[in-house]
């Protein structure tokens, strides 16, 4: 069973930096609920360990709005099989290698929907790569084999008000309506949710965040 803490962002990125090992690489990863803060601690911990560390989000394997259009899945965009998960455990394990000079993964632009490949460069000599999203710990499928490429897993668990409130807002900042905005994040998103909080068992750590 993961350790249950409270931290601070501070706190987080001193953990963090313990995996930094030179002339050896660790993949860091955060998972949670839409919502739950991932990208933004991810983005605080890359900040503050930079050069050392690069941010590499699974957001980038989303499918195009075309193949999920002919999936019959664009609906509930975001859910776990509106992904390439192939492709993310693909990259995860290049990553590990450590055998190219450069590995290029893609990523995903919010404002047009879409991802965009070989976007974003993650040099040799980089020791920590820490990667963010929601099926990390999804023990079924394609997605099984990511969590065993991850050296330390951290499940944040923010308050559930709290969540779903900033995840509206967010909804509503890249132009849904309210209502619109309102309806997905209580309905496919919650539906996601759901599904990620029951593997929450599956990380090192279930973070409670205190600030």
């Amino acid at each position: 069973m993961p350790i249950v803490i409270e931290a601070s962002q501070a706190e987080l990125v001193e953990r963090a930096r313990a995996l930094i090992r030179p002339g050896s690489r660790h993949l860091l990863g955060i998972v949670g609920a839409p919502g739950a803060g991932k990208s933004t601690l991810a983005r605080a911990l890359v900040d503050k360990l930079t050069p050392d560390a690069v941010l590499v989000p699974m957001d980038g394997f989303h499918l195009a709005n075309a193949v999920l259009e002919d999936l019959g899945r664009r609906d509930r965009k975001g859910a776990f099989d509106t992904f390439d998960a192939a492709g993310y455990v693909a990259l995860l394990k290049r990553l590990r290698g450590g055998k190219d000079d450069v590995v290029y993964a893609p990523e995903f632009h919010r404002e047009i929907e879409e991802p965009v490949a070989c976007a974003l460069p993650v040099p040799r000599d980089v020791p920590l790569v820490v990667t963010e999203g929601n099926y990390l710990l999804l023990d079924s499928g394609a997605w099984a084999p990511a969590r065993s490429l991850l050296d330390e897993v951290w499940y944040l668990g923010p308050d559930e008000n709290v969540r779903q409130a900033r995840l509206i807002a967010r909804h509503e900042a890249y132009g849904k309506s309210p209502a619109d905005a309102r309806a997905w994040a209580l309905g496919t998103d919650q539906r996601n949710a759901e599904l990620i909080a029951g593997t929450a068992h599956r990380a090192d750590l279930v973070v409670r965040p205190r600030d």
